[in-house]
């Protein structure tokens, strides 16, 4: 049996409480991550391969238990090649340049603007070069999302590049079937959203969310972001894009008022509950994947490289963000999807599906597809499994609304109890062996109690308003 450690933020067979997901954060800050890694779980799960979710977290002290206990070690990454990512790069690299087995690169992608200028990549390109060079030492090659990313690393002087695209677009194979199901999109259409804080803040999206939300009363924002889950779930502000109160994930839109929004920490209701609607547009390139995984129609309204050459890559209908926000009528929902061509994504999607594996090939991994039954166990699986639905807004305050929230916080407040118990007594041994030390500024109790008191208080004052 060969063993793959695969980066992921949890095994698609965790079924966890949203309050746990949250907590822990399993889906990485977005959830758009677990939909190419659990596609890569799949695709690598075969008779005699068994896939092992490592978490985000890099531990570089790990690496000899990884070397002793894998066969190989599969990183799906997205848009990696950008500034805020570079001290986790940095770890991955320290990481990998100790482990003495495969290392294979899903889909990485460099993030730049539309115009693919790589400028604002300059600073980092030492990070980049060494991850490029360790992984190159324990792989054929390197898989890139696109064009853009393909001559970013070529541009460096590395020739082992190949052009996959995103793991999460083969979640079935060969096979995608997007069709539309209706011959226009009228007002009683039902329209999937969906954006970044930073579209909706700074690109216009705010504006196209607006004008749709008011012309078709079936409209749903799907959000990806932990914060906007913790927004959804908790009424938590604490989070920066708290300041963003145009995105309808914040208590003060009216569209979390109406019950309009969700987010989900599982790919499998995310794509369910997609496959009941007409069409799927926004920003968000995963979010407008689960919706062509659900078959449904989507267009990607696209403001950076990431989502521009991935759309591009995959024939995926798309829209310059800042083309659209300048046109009030080009972001119609229903103009959208009168232009939406599926003719290339679905006609040539054989065709991208046998370079996926034949990269996958080269660098020794067996898919499900070729060498297994074709995902039809990991199916049944998950078809066994019960995961929470969406999350929804938190607009009530009835007892089934607040028995899990305060059955988790009332576990979590025990479990620091404990800790802090623990804590104070080495305290106190710790002082008469040493002599006397400053008592601690607040115990690990209180901050706590402060921590998730905050947003309690303030779901239960807006309850009574």
């Amino acid at each position: 049996m060969k063993r793959i450690l695969l980066r992921s933020g949890k095994s698609p067979y965790d079924v966890l409480p949203i309050e746990e997901a949250l907590h822990r954060d399993v889906i990485a800050t977005n959830s758009g991550n677990l939909i190419f890694s659990d596609a890569a779980h799949k695709i690598l799960q075969t008779p005699d391969t068994e896939v092992v979710s490592n978490g985000i977290g890099t531990d570089v002290t790990a690496a000899a238990r990884i070397n002793e206990e894998y066969d190989a070690f599969v990183v799906p990454l997205a848009n990696a090649f950008r500034p805020s990512f570079e001290a986790r790069l940095k770890r991955l690299t320290r990481l990998i340049s100790k482990l003495r087995i495969p290392v294979v690169v899903l889909g990485v992608g460099a993030q730049t603007g539309v115009n693919y200028d790589p400028a604002r990549l300059k600073p980092m390109e030492r990070s980049v070069r060494e991850f490029c060079a360790a992984v190159l030492e324990r792989s054929s090659s390197i898989g890139v999302r696109g064009e853009f990313t393909e001559q970013y690393l070529r541009d460096m002087g590395f020739r082992d590049v190949e052009v996959i695209g995103c793991p999460s677009m083969f979640l079935y194979g060969a096979e995608l079937d997007v069709r539309k199901r209706v011959p226009a999109l009228t007002a009683e259409s039902r329209i999937a959203v969906n954006g970044s804080h930073s579209a909706v803040q700074k690109q216009g999206l705010d504006r196209i969310i607006g004008r749709t939300h008011a012309r078709y009363p079936h409209l749903r924002f799907i959000g990806q972001n932990l914060s906007d889950a913790r927004q959804l779930h908790w009424r938590d502000l604490s989070d920066p894009n708290s300041l963003v109160t145009a995105m309808p994930t914040h208590p003060d839109h009216p569209m979390y008022r109406e019950d309009k929004v969700r987010v989900y920490i599982d790919p499998v209701t995310w794509i369910d509950d997609l496959r009941d609607f007409d069409f799927s547009f926004g920003s968000r390139i995963h979010g407008n994947i689960a919706a062509l995984l659900a078959g449904t129609p989507a267009t990607v309204l696209c403001g950076d490289s990431r989502t521009l050459e991935l759309c591009r890559y995959f024939e995926i209908p798309h829209l310059r963000l800042d083309e659209a926000a300048k046109d009030p009528q080009a972001a119609d929902p229903a103009r959208l999807y009168e232009e939406a061509d599926l003719g290339g994504l679905v006609g040539n999607h054989r065709e991208r599906f046998d370079r996926f594996t034949g990269f996958l090939d080269k660098n020794g991994l067996r898919n499900t597809f070729t060498h297994g039954d074709g995902g039809a166990a990991f199916e049944e699986r998950m078809r066994s499994l019960s995961f929470p639905l969406g999350i929804r807004p938190w607009n009530d305050t009835d007892l089934a609304s607040l028995s899990s929230r305060f059955g988790w916080l009332h576990t979590q407040v025990g479990e620091l109890t404990q800790a802090n118990a623990k804590l104070r007594k080495e305290l106190d041994r710790s002082r008469k062996e040493q002599g006397a030390l400053p008592a601690p500024a607040a115990s690990v109790y209180r901050r706590a109690r402060r921590v998730v008191g905050r947003p309690l208080r303030r779901a239960l004052q807006s309850g009574k308003q």
